[in-house]
């Protein structure tokens, strides 16, 4: 398909800056058979049904923008170090000492160049053709992990820090209550309307919770460049689905519950993980899968999502989920009617096609 055919017009304001206070209380938009039905987060549960299984995404942001300066030598001086500022977005662990990185400016960076945040060091050990950087830090394992928590900051998105800088305020707004382990350098953002009190009552109402985890990588903001879909690449990211997870959302489908995805994150892990025949399996290690209209659901049923960029990769998830068509209708009158988009904003609940 072509990337085109997800496009959309997106009023600025409709980009949310701040999430809603309290958290449940933001707009959800459902879509069900190509109704479209005005709700708020905290009806969630009167959309479930006992024996469903909600199932969420437990990684937990970590401070992942890191600015520093690339120190090379001179090559005419040779005695001389040339310093240039750069920042780092890191995108995936890929050792204790390494990530892999998305670095401004890119073009200016080559390998054997050492980069120095601050009091944390690391040498450029490559350089990839998709824009990636890997870095090799002077530091592994916990010892690197506080000295990233020491310097770098909370990487927003770049819809949102471009409006405004992060603050204190995003340490907490930018996690979900399921956060347990360290890992994304974004947030699964549905997961932030959340709240004990909505868990607690979806619990009452006979439906199990779930926990994944997929450590969502930076490539998650990038833009498709490509023309047609069937050309553009993902990067991985990582993920675990525990054999004990496995075997209770199996056991929820052989009892006529439904899977019910909170967030894309969680929608793509339990996908990859899936057989043909619908077996969820454990799983541990790197998925890529980029699911776009024509793709064939194993596992879920339902998802709750926020509302997505023009021309990404998740609104063409979206689109395979419940329908091009019902989605541009969806995100039309969402649009209209004031719903606020992207991570800080409001949710919707889509059934499947």
């Amino acid at each position: 398909m072509k990337t085109a055919d997800f496009d959309f017009d997106l009023p600025e304001d409709r980009i949310a800056l701040r999430p809603a206070e309290p958290r449940d209380s933001a707009r959800l938009l459902v879509v069900k058979d190509g109704v479209l039905e005005d709700r708020v987060i905290r009806d969630l549960p009167g959309f479930l049904r006992p024996g469903d299984a909600l199932v969420f995404n437990d990684t937990r942001v970590i401070p992942a923008r890191l600015s520093g300066v690339r120190e090379r030598p001179d090559p005419v001086t040779a005695g001389e170090i040339l310093t240039v500022e750069v920042e780092a977005t890191l995108h995936h662990r890929d050792a204790p000492d390494v990530w892999s990185a998305f670095m401004k400016p890119g073009k200016r960076i080559k390998a054997g160049d050492r980069i120095r945040f601050q009091t944390l060091e690391a040498t450029v050990a490559d350089k990839g053709e998709d824009g990636l950087i890997t870095l090799k830090f002077d530091l592994a394992g916990p010892a690197l992990d506080d000295a990233i928590r020491a310097v770098g900051v909370m990487p927003l998105p770049p819809y949102i820090a471009a409006k405004r800088p992060e603050d204190d305020r995003d340490l907490t707004d930018y996690q979900t209550v399921f956060a347990e382990h360290d890992g994304s350098v974004a947030a699964p953002t549905a997961g932030l309307h959340f709240t004990p009190e909505l868990l607690e009552a979806i619990r009452a109402k006979g439906v199990t919770t779930h926990a994944v985890t997929l450590h969502v990588g930076a490539g998650t903001f990038l833009p498709v460049k490509a023309d047609d879909t069937a050309d553009h690449r993902m990067h991985s990211e990582w993920g675990e689905v525990s054999a004990g997870t496995a075997a209770a959302l199996n056991a929820v489908h052989a009892n006529g519950g439904r899977i019910v995805c909170v967030g894309t994150t969680s929608l793509r892990l339990l996908e990859s993980a899936t057989t043909v025949e619908g077996e969820v399996q454990p799983f541990h290690g790197d998925t890529a899968i980029f699911i776009t209209p024509g793709y064939r659901f194993r596992a879920v049923d339902v998802l709750m999502t926020n509302f997505h960029l023009p021309k990404s990769t998740l609104f063409m998830l979206v689109s395979a989920f419940a329908g091009l068509e019902t989605m541009r209708a969806a995100y039309e009158h969402a649009v209209k009617d004031g719903y606020r988009f992207y991570s800080y904003g409001d949710g919707s609940l889509l059934f499947k096609a």
